[in-house]
């Protein structure tokens, strides 16, 4: 019988229960890892072309819509919620287990909640429920960094709600309906949402809440942040925007210029958010071009995004869990004590660099074939420049910094078996989609016809991967290759972390001086006329008079027809 249970609600019924398990770790951890597993097969049993809905004061409300792109993604978060749940099943009571968890499920259920709403209302309540779910795992390091981070985070991503909310109101008011659907860019609706989806997207200028955020949540917090929130928002403009065609050049904009902030990053998980960005860049190019084999590479992409990226991020918790740091000029040598960890992480790294047999080759190519096929022979180059900057930022400079480079003297241990676990989990579902690519092709939206392992693919994907480490080694032996140092890299957050508290304290200053001389201005003015009515009409004078009760009310009257008119004309 086909499942009929809106997935979000058995995470968020999961996530009512995980408190009550606090004192019962080995219960919570069972239970936790039940909540995917029991949601992967309710939306195993859910047919393509099931919908719930009702009406609702003259609109119909989708909560729950299935299709091939919706379903795609409802397995991808399963998969992801699951191995990052095993990846946080060592978390102990101090580092507030039931918090990380309980948000961490509701989370996950959110971004279920999202991919498979069929109306914007919906969307719209799981839009904001993501990120004050996903909050906590920012906060949850409790340290004053990851406060203010998160405050950051948190009032962007309301902000990115309440502009699809008013694009979604202008949207019903112009159609009468609320279905999310395509929508182009037509009109004041369609830029509002458009601009929404660029905000959790991670768009070039309203990109620096990732970097900012990401690298200051839990070890473990992280690593759900990385499968969720980004990967909605593609989802959103896969169904809203294919074919939008300035999503091409935005997307290789988001392809190229995080590059460069990479490859001076001192610490590594935030060279991580950068190289996410980059990722997100070459899934917004597909949807903008926007044919079947565009959008396909463009969504297996965000597929492939989750388990490499993870991976990543993953190892690189790792290595902060137990080393307690994150700065590459901090690290080095760790492959001695964390053999483990360190091949796990450069399995990752070539995940992401596109080797051939490994997940990222069987979904990159296809957008850069579309590109090709499209006539696009400007952007190409662009985006292979791009393809071979991941191979230096991630796929060389993480492994080789944390684990290789100079010795840094730390001695510790592998993580706990869970962490490895987990991204083991996530190595293999790397290696298996990268030689079995059917795997994938089977649950994208649109047929495949499309062999990655052809001479010329795999030939242009080597020159490339060549080309890109011998230029790294290079500019090594050059020694122009930018040094990892402690320092502060000035990104755009700057606008907002520093120059929009500056021009508020100036504007401040400036508006209360005026306010102040204005009050003291009407305050003599007041005193002046008093003093005058007073001497002109003595003890009896006009302060003194008594006045009739329907005088006043006809005062009243007056002055209440006056705010109605002003405010409603």
């Amino acid at each position: 019988m086909p499942s009929s249970i809106p997935p979000f609600l058995i995470f968020f019924a999961g996530a009512l229960v995980v408190p009550f398990l606090r004192e019962m770790p080995r219960l919570r951890m069972a239970w936790l890892v039940l909540i995917p597993v029991l949601g992967a097969l309710n939306v195993w049993g859910l047919q393509e072309g099931y919908e719930l809905s009702y009406q609702l004061l003259g609109y119909t409300l989708t909560p729950v819509r299935a299709d091939r792109l919706s379903l795609l993604f409802g397995y991808l978060f399963h998969l992801g919620a699951f191995i990052s749940i095993v990846y946080s099943l060592h978390l102990k009571k101090g580092d507030r287990p039931t918090l990380q968890h309980t948000s961490a499920v509701v989370y996950a259920g959110s971004a279920l909640g999202a991919v498979f709403a069929g109306d914007f209302i919906t969307l719209f309540v799981f839009w904001e429920l993501l990120a004050i779910s996903s909050v906590f795992l920012i906060w949850a390091r409790r340290s004053q960094r990851s406060v203010a981070a998160g405050m950051r985070y948190l009032i962007v991503h309301v902000v990115s709600g309440v502009t699809l909310l008013a694009g979604a109101m202008v949207h019903a008011h112009q159609t009468g309906s609320l279905e999310f659907g395509a929508m182009g860019l037509e009109g004041l609706a369609g830029w509002l949402v458009f601009l929404a989806f660029g905000v959790k997207a991670a768009f070039p200028l309203v990109h620096s809440w990732l970097i900012d955020a990401y690298p200051e949540g839990t070890p473990t917090g992280t690593v759900f942040l990385s499968a969720f929130t980004t990967k909605v928002a593609i989802y959103a403009l896969a169904r809203g925007y294919a074919g939008t065609e300035i999503l091409i050049y935005i997307g290789a904009v988001m392809a190229c210029f995080p590059i460069f902030y990479a490859v001076i990053e001192n610490d590594l998980r935030r060279t991580l958010g950068y190289s996410m960005i980059n990722q997100i860049g070459f899934m917004v190019c597909g949807i903008g071009i926007g044919t079947t084999l565009a959008v396909n590479g463009a969504v297996s992409h965000a597929f492939n995004d989750v388990l490499f990226k993870g991976l990543l991020f993953m190892a690189m918790g790792a290595v902060m869990h137990m080393t307690g740091k994150t700065k590459a000029s901090d690290l080095g040598g760790l492959y001695k004590t964390m053999p483990w960890t360190a091949t796990l992480c450069i399995v990752g790294a070539l995940s992401i660099s596109a080797v051939p047999l490994f997940n990222a080759f069987v979904s990159k190519s296809m957008i850069m074939s579309a590109l090709l096929e499209e006539h696009h022979y400007w952007i190409w180059p662009v985006m292979l420049f791009a393809s071979a900057g991941v191979v230096e930022h991630a796929g060389i400079k993480i492994p080789y910094f944390a684990f290789f480079a100079h010795d840094s003297g730390i001695r510790t241990r592998e993580p706990p078996s869970n962490m490895l676990i987990a991204m083991g989990i996530g190595a293999l579902a790397c290696l298996a989609i990268g030689i079995w690519p059917n795997l994938l092709y089977g649950m994208l939206p649109y047929a495949v016809d499309y062999e990655p392992y052809t001479y010329t693919h795999v030939l242009t994907q080597i020159q490339l991967l060549c080309f890109a480490i011998g230029a790294v080694a290079a500019f090594h032996l050059w020694k122009i290759y930018p040094a990892e140092i402690p320092s502060v890299n000035l990104d755009a957050d700057w606008v907002y972390r520093r120059a929009a508290v500056k021009v508020t304290r100036v504007t401040g200053s400036v508006v209360g001086a005026a306010d102040r001389a204005f009050r003291t201005a009407v305050l003599n003015t007041v005193r002046r006329v008093l003093r005058g009515a007073f001497r002109a009409h003595g003890p009896h004078g006009v302060l003194a008079r008594t006045w009739p009760a329907g005088s006043m009310v006809l005062w009243v009257s007056i002055l209440l027809t006056a705010f109605l008119c002003f405010q409603f004309l």
